[in-house]
């Protein structure tokens, strides 16, 4: 029995309070999925900004209504301090989500990207601090590394961020860590590296790589790779850091709160490699993509060559491990793409 498996079996024998925002994007709902199939008690946010409320009945379906009516929903922006507060009343655990993600979004308008991921997340601590909650778990990211050219990435080094969304991310972490010394707020970092997986949107002009690249394969449209194809990222399967996340709030290690962990798998998979195991997850529902080809441009400003986490904080402190690797992340993803291609055909 995995670290993370007790730790489920704990919460299904006492139960507790969670608030989820950003609860209808990729990772809130996928969370939101595991705590309410574990008898959770679960309240969202969400503005439904960059969430889907199909994402919500997808969980639902998924829970079936038994377990939905545990969830309670609060439709409101986090740059809202009043929506922060109501969603954080009688709650134990924050796991917070809710941003505007994208390094090129943040490039192109970082007014927004500050208000939102800067000045809602303030707002945000200052809720949960309030309503006394146990822990507050939030997301961050791999960008904030920036130009740092060690490989693997520890967490105690870090460079000059090469972008607004990477720069909103480490000021999340020094507002958590003052919140913690300020106010006595037991609050978590994740710093997330590239995670996919179901309800990942593959539209819009800031789609992730995989669910753009494997639409695109389905739909025999072109991809496009930016730069030569070795760029490398830590690819990790969503469940991957759903575990996390839980894990992170339960943890009872003396020295867990007040740090930022790696959520990762501790591997490397370049542009190239990945586009081949795309084409092949394609090519079994439209057998053109078996010939496709990608077309290379230009790099993309604010990206960083090579992506790599050391994830050795999180199994010690946290007891987390990446139960499931890139290929086999692919394979459970594929089904999700497949019937949305077929509902959008």
């Amino acid at each position: 029995m995995t670290v993370f498996d007790k730790a489920a079996l704990s919460l299904q024998n006492s139960p507790a309070r969670w608030l989820v925002t950003g609860v209808a994007g990729f990772i809130g709902s996928n969370i939101l999925e595991k705590l309410l199939s574990l008898g959770q008690t679960v309240t969202g946010l969400d503005n439904y900004c960059t969430g889907y409320k199909a994402n919500l009945e997808s969980v639902r379906a998924s829970v079936g209504d038994k377990a939905w009516a545990n969830f309670r929903m609060v439709e409101g922006d986090i740059t809202d301090p009043a929506a922060c507060r109501e969603a954080c009343t009688g709650v134990q655990y924050v796991l917070h989500q809710a941003a505007l993600g994208s390094v090129p979004r943040s490039i192109e308008d970082p007014i927004t990207s500050d208000r939102v991921n800067v000045g809602g997340f303030v707002n945000m601590l200052t809720a949960a601090k309030e309503a006394k909650v146990k822990r507050f778990v939030y997301a961050s990211s791999s960008s904030v590394y920036g130009d740092h050219p060690v490989l693997p990435k520890v967490e105690e080094q870090i460079g000059n961020q090469l972008s607004p969304y990477a720069v909103t991310k480490l000021t999340n972490e020094l507002y958590a860590n003052v919140f913690g010394t300020c106010y006595g707020l037991q609050a978590i970092g994740l710093r997330y590296f590239n995670i996919f997986g179901p309800r990942q949107d593959p539209d819009g002009a800031y789609a992730a790589v995989i669910p753009k690249w494997f639409d695109a394969l389905l739909r025999g449209d072109t991809v496009y790779v930016n730069g030569d194809g070795e760029t490398s990222r830590d690819f990790c399967f969503v469940e991957n850091a759903v575990r996390a996340n839980m894990l992170a709030a339960v943890s009872q290690h003396p020295e867990a709160h007040g740090k930022a962990y790696n959520v990762a798998c501790g591997t490397r998979t370049t542009l190239n490699e990945l586009y081949v195991l795309l084409r092949d997850l394609a090519a079994t529902k439209n057998p053109e993509a078996a010939k496709a080809k990608p077309v290379y441009r230009e790099e993309r400003a604010g990206d960083v060559r090579h992506s790599l986490a050391n994830i050795t904080r999180a199994r010690t402190l946290l007891g987390y491990e990446p139960l499931i690797q890139i290929k086999e992340g692919l394979d459970m993803a594929a089904s999700w793409y497949f019937e949305l291609a077929a509902r959008s055909a």
